[in-house]
């Protein structure tokens, strides 16, 4: 077959009939060993071609960008996704055949091809991370894709193995997520045909994965790791088991009901102001993360509300030691407060979980509180009874404390500033 002697500082010219066509005449040319003697090109050359690869890398991102935000309809925007992203994935399934071809032994052509396939599939994950809305991604991915999507990943699991082997503390955690990566990379055993939804997902759970302080200590990278999996909306049943099954462990080792209300109300908390990607779900026919865990904690703070709104107990605050002295029992100077220990208990409840009184938990808060309080009805406040009642408060002393808290402000804006 006759060859073409096509020299590799041509192959990237200014010449633009489409915007693939310099990758394309490299890839169908200059690097086809059925129509360039590639065995010639020099080490000079090789280190050209990559350094003006890496140049057009660059200016293929900033071109589909400006084309994809100067069209107006969604459907002009979301053909000329697709047809980038299916012309490249077609690039990068020729590039790979070709490369089966050239000798193990040339260095500079392993190094071109290498450049080459980084610059193909950098420009594959830039439309999927921009612009993954556009590409259908309930559709079945190409085979080639699909190939180098999954060696992508079977590398990052065989460095993630390593780093969770050293700490085996992580595995109930990091277990769920690497039998996840082990899935998707058993080729051809899988169960499914993967798509596009599904290879982004996994390629963005390793890349994140990988990016974690694995030199951090073992408590500090296990809370990382679970917050990472939250954020990135990581729905699998197994890890959604093992978030509930920690959290009840750690609720159950609390003395009392109102401390197991304190806890999930801190986590509850906790866990809304983490924020999960946007379009990141590892199954989609399943619920957001999001949504389960947050029922889980509506329903186990009713439950324990109710069991204090129907408990039986009386809370009674301690007999003082009767022996003591009367003037020891009057030492201590109390604040009178024009509202019930209900109402107060609701206001304290509120600063505390805004932070704007700041202690170890709301036990602590009452307890460094109520001792310094006395109210119209009673001259000893209870810390326990305020603590259990601003859980279970009804709506009438709801009323009021929002009543007194409005009053406040009208004062404090009539206050002159100078």
């Amino acid at each position: 077959m006759e060859t073409t002697n096509t020299s590799p500082a041509m192959v990237l010219s200014d010449i633009r009939q489409y915007p693939l066509e310099a990758l394309d005449l490299m890839i169908t040319v200059t690097l086809n060993p059925a129509k360039s003697n590639i065995a010639a090109i020099t080490a000079e050359q090789a280190e050209t071609i990559c350094n003006e690869l890496d140049m057009e890398k660059n200016r293929l991102q900033l071109l589909i960008k400006t084309q994809v935000f100067s069209m107006a309809k969604r459907n002009e925007v979301e053909l000329l996704v697709k047809r980038y992203h299916g012309e490249l994935d077609s690039l990068l399934d020729q590039s790979l055949q070709h490369r089966k071809n050239i000798p193990a032994k040339n260095a500079h052509l392993r190094s071109i091809y290498t450049t080459l396939t980084d610059c193909l599939d950098s420009l594959l994950l830039f439309i999927e991370n921009r612009f993954a809305t556009y590409l259908g991604m309930d559709e079945r991915v190409p085979a080639t894709y699909l190939s180098t999507a999954i060696k992508d990943v079977r590398k990052a699991l065989y460095v993630l193995k390593g780093k969770i082997n050293l700490r085996p503390v992580l595995q109930p955690v990091a277990g769920v997520v690497l039998r996840s990566l082990d899935n998707f990379s058993a080729q051809p055993k899988r169960l499914y045909e993967p798509t596009f939804r599904k290879v982004i997902y996994h390629r963005e759970l390793v890349r994140e994965l990988l990016k974690l302080n694995w030199d951090a200590d073992t408590d500090a990278l296990a809370h990382e790791l679970c917050e990472l999996l939250i954020c990135m909306n990581f729905n699998s049943k197994a890890f959604i088991k093992f978030l509930i099954k920690t959290m009840e462990r750690k609720v159950s080792e609390c003395e009392n009901t109102v401390d197991k209300i304190d806890t999930l109300l801190f986590w509850h908390k906790a866990f809304n102001q983490l924020h999960s990607k946007p379009g990141l779900k590892y199954n989609p026919n399943y619920h957001d993360l999001e949504t389960v865990i947050s029922n889980w904690f509506i329903q186990e703070i009713r439950y324990y509300e109710k069991k204090l709104q129907w408990s039986s107990v009386t809370l009674q605050e301690p007999e003082e030691d009767k022996k003591a002295p009367k003037q020891q029992k009057k030492v201590l100077q109390k604040v009178l407060v024009q509202l019930s220990s209900d109402q107060a208990g609701l206001i304290f409840r509120a600063a505390d979980e805004l932070r704007i009184i700041v202690a170890r938990s709301l036990s602590e808060v009452f307890r460094s509180i109520a001792p310094h309080l006395s109210t119209p009805y009673s001259e000893t406040v209870s810390y326990e009874g305020m603590r259990v009642q601003s859980y279970v408060a009804e709506q009438r002393d709801k009323e009021i404390a929002i009543e007194t808290l409005e009053r406040i402000i009208e004062r404090i804006k009539e206050f002159n500033v100078k």
